[in-house]
């Protein structure tokens, strides 16, 4: 393509043998891919099928040990490949800048954040140093940074996911770059972020006419934000199509497993579609297709003939041999069915709830440290959850979510309120007393790599619930029992000893759902268990805690911020705003026709993976107050836009409408 500004070919890049391994792991292969200036570009595809190594190996930052063995990078009239390390660093930062996927571990956390937004400036910028702080001000403005001057003073610990989010990509854009990659941005966030964060991409995308590499595993969130894309499988591209062309009609068998994999509410029914099997090793000759093993339109031919590019459209070309006789025809694929009592209704008696639950933490000042206020997390939550039933926890980051999870297992003990559990108040039991419960509630964490020891084999990490409570003292046992539920979550007996940092992120989480499910619990706090995963990975996720909940009779608070899951997988929907629930209610009640100007919002900010649908978004100014000095009356009405004068008078009451939902809000009248 003559007017593209980064033109990529025969990209190949291998990075040093596994351990036990002889051959190299070629993590891209063959790859090529163009981009035009002000264009965005998304690279989809599973975990480990080297989406991130191609954009580290396009701004040579490979691990230690790699290399790229072949092929060029071209921005504009510049092969990257042959540039010296010297000329490289000027490019990074400069004509090409790049936002990684996790913000905390990407800021310096010693430094402040304007002070590591002025060094990318005074390297790249060539700015006299009196004029770098109104740079750095500028930048944060730039980036929708509320008051900046006190904001580049503070550390990244003192900011929310989205500012972090937001501070990253302030930094990347301090050299003015013609070309951004955006490796997952905006996979940690909850969908107003998320919003806000997209909105600013492409804001300043049209401002600059810069290009945009976007690294996602969220489909809905190609649809409304790419112009085209590449779909990547085991370090090879498989099809390039515009997004237009690619959601009117898949032409990969994968990609087509990739959209049927995405939940909703009309496949509640049933199971989701998944891939079978695993992305295969990269350190092998491959002889024929490699999706051949996993492909449900697999021909003999396809294992041993490695397919060339065909066409399949006037904006669409694809690595498939189906296509060389012209336009094959593809069903979709039925769902499975589901076990009978899938919508049982829910029991007379909870399994466990909350009364009035709070969880506040001190603020200590001066030097007694004496208590000056509290961080009222959690204020005053009523739950209930049933045997066999979800309850999704729904809401901004910061909301109290988290907190309210481990209130509830009592790994953040209550401050007041009660959690009833099997006819106990554990809010009331002593450590050594609560240790017999601990097998029964259980939890999978939002950040898998923070919530494994490092240090630990897989089969240890696993294994080690059942041995600490007796369930598998033999060693012989547990192992047999471990290796069973990494095969049940996908992951594979050859995992077993192996380390936590040999995983990519979305097989860290299988190995943290296999550790909860082995001590075989009644109650499971899932906190966004599959917020890191692509959609194959989720659907098999999904499925296997739909299936362990028919079968146990297992009941989920599952914390979230994917709306698709939730109308999948959850039975009733709980909203959260600063500690409390504003709404609550059936799963079809509340994402069917909100309230709440608050769920109206949450809910009008999710993407959706349809290109032709309009959405008006409800934006939401500003972040949300902190829960130490939460506004007077709803604790909503500074962003709403609904808002009266009456609504900063007092909290409202719980009002239970004709339909059986309960919402806080003096707008919503009782039917």
């Amino acid at each position: 393509m003559t007017n593209a500004l980064l033109e990529v070919t025969g990209l190949t890049t291998e990075l040093p043998p596994s351990r036990g391994g002889e051959r190299p792991v070629r993590v891209c292969d063959d790859v090529g891919f163009s981009i035009r200036p002000g264009e965005t570009v998304a690279l989809l595809g599973e975990s480990g099928c080297g989406k991130s190594m191609t954009a580290l190996s396009l701004m040579r930052l490979l691990p230690l040990g790699g290399r790229i063995a072949a092929g060029s990078v071209c921005l504009g009239d510049q092969d990257l490949l042959r540039l010296t390390e010297r000329d490289m660093r000027r490019i990074r930062g400069g004509r090409m800048g790049m936002i990684f996927q996790e913000p905390q571990t990407s800021l310096n956390p010693v430094l402040t954040v304007g002070a590591q937004i002025a060094e990318a400036v005074r390297v790249h910028a060539g700015m006299p140093r009196a004029g770098i702080g109104a740079r750095v001000v500028e930048l944060l403005r730039a980036v929708g940074i509320p008051d900046p001057e006190r904001r580049a003073e503070e550390y990244p610990h003192q900011l929310s996911g989205g500012m972090k989010q937001r501070i990253m990509v302030a930094m990347a854009l301090a050299g003015d770059p013609e070309l951004l990659i955006a490796d997952e941005p905006t996979t940690a966030l909850d969908v107003t972020i998320q919003a806000q964060v997209l909105q600013l991409l492409k804001g300043v995308q049209r401002e600059r006419g810069m290009a945009v590499l976007l690294i996602t595993h969220d489909l809905g969130v190609v649809a409304e934000t790419a112009d085209r894309l590449a779909v990547m499988y085991a370090g090879q591209i498989v099809e390039q199509a515009s997004v237009a062309a690619f959601f009117a009609g898949p032409a990969h068998p994968y990609s087509r497993k990739l959209l049927e994999s995405l939940p909703a509410a009309d496949k509640r029914a049933g199971a989701l579609a998944v891939i079978p099997g695993r992305v295969p090793p990269l350190d092998q000759d491959f002889t024929g297709c490699r999706f051949a093993p996993r492909c449900f339109r697999a021909m003999e031919r396809c294992h041993d003939t490695v397919p060339g590019w065909l066409d399949a459209g006037a904006e669409q070309r694809v690595r498939c041999l189906l296509w060389e006789a012209g336009t094959p025809t593809f069903a979709p694929v039925a769902a499975q069915q589901a076990t009978d009592g899938e919508e049982a209704a829910a029991s007379a008696d909870a399994l466990l709830s909350t009364d009035d639950l709070k969880i506040h933490f001190p603020i200590r000042r001066g030097l007694f440290k004496r208590t000056v206020g509290h961080v009222k997390a959690v204020d005053g939550l009523d739950l209930a959850l049933y045997a066999g039933r979800t309850l999704a926890l729904v809401g901004e980051s910061g909301c109290g979510k988290t907190t309210a999870g481990k209130g509830i297992l009592q790994l953040a003990r209550p401050t007041a309120g009660a959690v009833h559990y099997d006819g106990v108040d554990l809010s009331r039991l002593k450590p050594a007393r609560l240790r017999p419960y601990r097998k029964d509630l259980q939890v999978i964490f939002q950040d898998p790599f923070a919530s494994m020891n490092p240090r630990m084999l897989v089969e240890d990490i696993v294994g080690e619930g059942l041995q600490a409570l007796g369930i598998a003292p033999g060693r012989a046992e547990r192992r047999q029992r471990v290796a069973a539920l990494l095969e049940q979550v996908g992951i594979g007996e050859q995992a077993l000893g192996r380390y936590p940092h040999e995983f990519s992120g979305g097989q860290r989480q299988r190995i943290c759902i296999a550790r909860a499910l082995a001590v075989e619990p009644r109650l499971i706090v899932c906190d966004e268990p599959t917020s890191a995963l692509d959609v194959s990975v989720q659907a098999q996720i999904l499925n296997l805690l739909k299936r362990l909940q028919q079968e146990l009779g297992l009941a989920y608070l599952f914390i979230t911020h994917d709306i698709s899951v939730v109308s999948y997988l959850a039975h009733e929907v709980a909203v959260m705003y600063l500690g409390r629930i504003v709404e609550r209610g059936s799963t079809a009640q509340i994402l069917g026709e909100p309230r709440h100007p608050y769920t109206k919002a949450l809910l009008s900010a999710v993407p959706v993976a349809d290109p032709e649908r309009q959405r008006d978004i409800i934006r939401l100014e500003g972040d949300m107050p902190s829960p130490a000095n939460p506004p007077a009356g709803c604790h909503f009405h500074p962003r709403c836009p609904e808002a009266i004068e009456d609504c900063a008078a007092a909290y409202p009451d719980e009002r239970r409408l004709a339909d059986g939902r309960t919402v806080r809000c003096i707008r919503v009248q009782t039917d």
